[in-house]
This record gives structure tokens, C-alpha cells and sequence, in this order.
């Protein structure tokens, strides 16, 4: 019988545990790496989505960026094959302390230096290194318990590794998030990803250590997780600056629902803004110009049953109330705690006129696109008061499909009025959005309203995300038939239709695009 202490070929000693042991304990730490490394790659996609928007851009550069540099991790990980315990050991510490903390800083960019660009991508090249650097190492360690074939080892390998990422990539949005946050979450997935990584080197590749590797893992691993740790303490303090950093002093409210962060600031000695996912939605300074603007040019006829989409504030429901043969109000919203936000808030529900209070309105909480496809009720008026244009969750609710959808719910003489996006800022959206309403079946007159104060995302200096400040809003009026005359209550904003000049050559640049490949005939996509 061979002694454990017995040499392998190449000199390496006998391990603690038996080669089946080994392979599963093996397999069991690819598992759980796959899963903390997914779990990292969709903390920056989602992180990033609400610090920068345009969901579809930033998983690009999150996924590119990651696939290169796990490229260049797998050449550079060459070196350390000789030594893949200590190697493997070290790493797992590194993109622990990396992946765990990436979430916090990129967070911390935001706040304090309003540019988190460049360290999404330097957080996403130096993680995708480390996550490739793993699989040649773990390749070595793998055949060093059991010496299987190469063909077989790769097979185990890339399964634990794809079962691992599947249940990542389900505990992210299902477990983390919901339970912890996305800081919490973070640096919660860092310390099992470095205590994953030490148990294994120690426990089945302790005979391939020297005291001095020994004690070092130890050491790198324990204050790696000793960090993690203190960071997950001081996070809600973190939040807190971060918060004040960019909203101001001013919070009152900061809410993470399952579906996006709402924070309230003043009103105070400033103006009460809502805000959600750090997009400003809502002002007091200005809000009534929009809200007027949008709803009272669709009131002009038959208008006592309304549906309005989205509005869950309540401040476009102020508008619809006023008029008193109103006899029932539907408001649609997605998420339910803007509603409840909109009652229970002295200052905003002050603002909104106590509308949400009316016993002619009623809410549902809920997908409007998804809601429209169940419905079966006639409105006289629709009144689309949905995020702006160009946040890419928000697409579909800007669609010719979209569009169909409300044409169905319209009475033969209703009208639908749509937040379409400044004209002069961003001609592109706006003309985009018109095109979508007549493919949707609908007859169309765009016009705006001046006046306008705010931008679109919190902080003095991310107003506008480096675009061109918006002094305007623009809308389009639709209806099954051609829309008449447009008209304001007197003292209301003025409005400003569109000459037909400036219609025909907004029409005509969708429509260049169009041809061109860019927009799909039947959905049109607001961001070209």
C-alpha cells in the first residue's frame, strides 16, 4: 500500500482526500466561482443601467469588455500553472476583493464625481481577467486530484461551470436583490467567493503549501473578507452620503422596490422632486406647464371616462379631475409604491390635489402594454404619462404595437396625447415617437410647450447626461380621425403646434432612417 506522502509523478505529494472527494470538492468551488462571477458581471449591467440608462448599451460594454479580458486572463493565468494552488488561492482573494467592492465605487463615481463610465469598463476588464484566469488554473487542479482525461476533466469543468453561472444568474434578481440590495449584494457574493476559494486550496492542496503560501492566503483571504465585512456594516451610511451627494440634503424619502429606486427630496426650502432610478420624473418648479400641456389639449370633446398610463404621482389625474363631468379615472402604473408614495406623502399628495383620494379613480398595478392585451373597456381620452422616451426599459410602451394596442381602447372619437420628448433637444425621438403613433392606426398632431426648467437626472451637474439642455416638452395629439383644432384652458401654458414644414421634415428623417435598416417597420425603437 502507498503511503500518503507517497510523490506523484512530478513531484507532487499525495492529497489529503481521495480522488473522488477531491473532484467533488473541486467542482463544487467551480460551481460556486461561476455563480459569484455572474452574479458580479450583472451587479455592473444592472448598476449601470441606473447610473448611466440605456440598458441595451451598457450590457453591451459589460459583456464585450468582460469576454476580451477573460481572453487575456486565460494567456496571462500560463504563469501560474506551476503554482496553481497558491495561484488559484490568490486570484479568487483579488477578484473577490474586485467583484465584491465594484458595485460600491461605481456607486461612489456617481455621487462624488458624476462620471461612472470609465470605471464600469476598468471594473469589467480587471474582473473579466481574474474570472479568466480561473479555468486554466482549475483545469491543473482538477487533473492533479484525478488524473481523468483532458476531454473528461473540460466536460466536468464547463458543467459545474454552467450550472453555477444558471444559478447565479437566478439568485441575482430572485435572492440578492431582493434581500440585500446591490451594495449588499455585492460584497456578500465577494466574501463566499474568497472563503470558497480558501477553503478548497487549504483543505484538499494544503500539501502543496509551504508554511509561508500557507500563512499568505490566510492573511490576503482574511483581510479581503475582514473588508467585505466592514463595508457591508457601513453601507447604509455609505447610501446615505452617496444619497446626499447627489439629491442634495434634502431626502425625505428613498425607497428600493422591486422594480426601481424612489427618492423624494424637499420640498423644504427648495422644490419637491421625485425621482426614480435617479431620473428626475417630477418637479413642483415646472411641473404644472407639463401636466397641463398634457392634459387638457386631449379634453377638448367627449372625455368622461379616461385612462391614463402611467401618472402614478397623481399630478396628471389632478389635471383630468378638474373637469367635473369626469365620471371615472383609470390610472395604470407599474409600480404599485408610487401610488401608495402619491397618498400617503403630505407634500406630494398636497401637490397632486389629493387626486389618487377621488372616489371617481381607481389604480391598477401593472404592465401597461400587458394590461391594454386583457382589456377590454373604451375610453374617451388615453393619456400616455410614461417614463421618458429614450430609457430603453420603457421601449415597448413607445411602439407601433404599442400604439394598435390604445387605438383598440379608444371610442370612436377618442383621443390619445402622448409624452413624445423635447422636440428641440432631441428631434429624433420626438419625430420617432410620432411615426410609432401613426403606424399604430392613428391620425397625428404634434405640438409642444416652452418654460421648461429641469432636466433629466438628479444632480446640478448630471442634468442632462451631457446632452443639450431641454427648454421644452413635446407631445403628439392622436386620434382615429384627423385632430381638430388644438385648445388651453386661459392662463395655461401656450402651446406650439408644429408648422408643416418642420412635420415634413421630421417625418421624412424617421423615414430616411427607416429605409436604411435602422428601425424595424413595425416597431420603432425611440432611441434612433
Amino acid at each position: 500500500m502507498i503511503d500518503q506522502q507517497t510523490p506523484l509523478r512530478g513531484g507532487a505529494p499525495r492529497l489529503p482526500v481521495r480522488p473522488r472527494t477531491g473532484r467533488f470538492l473541486v467542482l463544487a468551488v467551480v460551481f460556486v466561482c461561476a455563480a459569484c462571477g455572474l452574479v458580479y458581471e450583472l451587479e455592473l449591467v444592472a448598476l449601470a443601467s441606473y447610473l448611466i440608462g440605456d440598458s441595451v448599451t451598457q450590457a453591451s460594454v459589460v459583456l464585450s469588455v468582460m469576454v476580451f479580458a477573460m481572453g487575456i486572463g486565460s494567456l496571462l493565468a500560463k504563469r501560474l500553472r506551476t503554482r496553481a494552488a497558491v495561484g488559484f488561492g490568490l486570484l479568487e482573494a483579488a477578484l473577490a476583493l474586485v467583484g465584491g467592492s465594484s458595485a460600491l465605487i461605481l456607486y461612489a463615481s456617481f455621487a462624488w464625481l458624476g462620471e461612472s463610465r470609465y470605471a464600469l469598463v476598468g471594473f469589467s476588464l480587471a474582473i473579466g481577467i481574474l474570472i479568466g484566469a480561473e479555468i486554466p488554473l482549475l483545469m491543473t487542479l482538477i487533473q492533479r486530484v484525478d488524473r481523468q482525461d483532458a476531454g473528461g476533466a473540460v466536460a466536468d469543468l464547463f458543467a459545474a461551470d454552467y450550472v453555477g453561472a444558471l444559478v447565479g444568474g437566478l439568485a441575482f434578481p430572485f435572492l440578492l436583490l431582493p434581500m440585500m440590495g446591490q451594495l449588499t449584494g455585492a460584497l456578500f457574493t465577494g466574501a463566499v467567493n474568497a472563503a470558497a476559494g480558501l477553503a478548497l486550496v487549504l483543505w484538499v492542496f494544503r500539501r502543496d503549501l509551504n508554511p509561508r503560501s500557507r500563512w499568505l492566503l490566510v492573511v490576503v483571504n482574511g483581510l479581503v473578507i475582514a473588508l467585505l465585512a466592514t463595508a457591508s456594516v457601513l453601507v447604509d451610511d455609505f447610501e446615505r452620503a452617496a444619497r446626499r451627494a447627489v439629491y442634495g440634503d434634502e431626502v425625505r424619502v428613498a425607497v428600493q422596490t422591486d422594480l426601481q429606486e424612489i427618492v423624494l427630496t424637499g420640498p423644504g426650502s427648495g422644490a419637491l422632486d421625485l425621482y426614480l432610478d435617479g431620473r428626475l420624473r417630477v418637479s413642483s418648479r415646472d411641473e404644472y406647464r407639463f401636466h397641463e400641456a398634457l392634459v387638457h389639449p386631449a379634453m377638448k370633446g367627449a372625455h368622461r371616462r379616461v385612462l391614463i398610463l402611467g401618472g402614478g404621482d397623481g399630478l396628471a389625474a389632478r389635471e383630468v379631475l378638474r373637469y367635473p363631468d369626469v365620471t371615472s379615472v383609470v390610472v395604470v402604473e407599474l409600480d404599485p409604491a408610487v401610488t401608495r408614495l402619491a397618498r400617503t406623502d403630505p407634500a406630494l399628495s398636497r401637490l397632486n390635489g389629493h387626486a389618487l383620494e377621488d372616489p371617481r379613480l381607481s389604480t391598477v398595478a401593472g404592465d401597461a402594454f400587458t394590461w391594454l392585451r386583457t382589456s377590454r373597456d373604451r375610453y374617451d381620452v388615453v393619456i400616455s404619462d410614461l417614463p421618458d422616451p429614450e430609457i430603453t426599459a420603457s421601449t415597448k410602451l413607445y411602439s407601433a404595437e404599442f400604439y394598435g394596442l390604445v387605438a383598440g381602447a379608444l371610442e370612436p372619437d377618442g383621443r390619445l396625447v402622448v409624452h413624445a420628448g423635447p422636440p428641440s433637444s432631441r428631434p429624433t425621438t420626438f419625430w420617432t415617437v410620432e411615426a410609432s403613433v401613426r403606424a399604430g392606426g392613428l391620425a397625428t398632431r404634434p405640438y409642444g410647450v416652452g418654460g421648461r426648467l429641469t432636466g433629466f437626472a438628479a444632480g446640478p451637474d448630471r442634468v442632462t447626461g451631457g446632452a443639450k439642455a431641454p427648454r421644452d416638452w413635446g407631445f403628439v395629439l392622436a386620434a382615429r380621425r384627423t385632430v381638430g383644432r388644438l385648445g388651453m384652458d386661459p392662463g395655461a401654458p401656450a402651446l406650439r403646434t408644429l408648422g408643416e414644414r418642420e412635420l415634413l421634415t421630421g417625418r421624412r428623417a424617421v423615414e430616411k432612417v427607416r429605409q436604411h435598416g435602422a428601425l424595424p417597420s413595425t416597431l420603432v425603437h425611440p432611441r434612433y
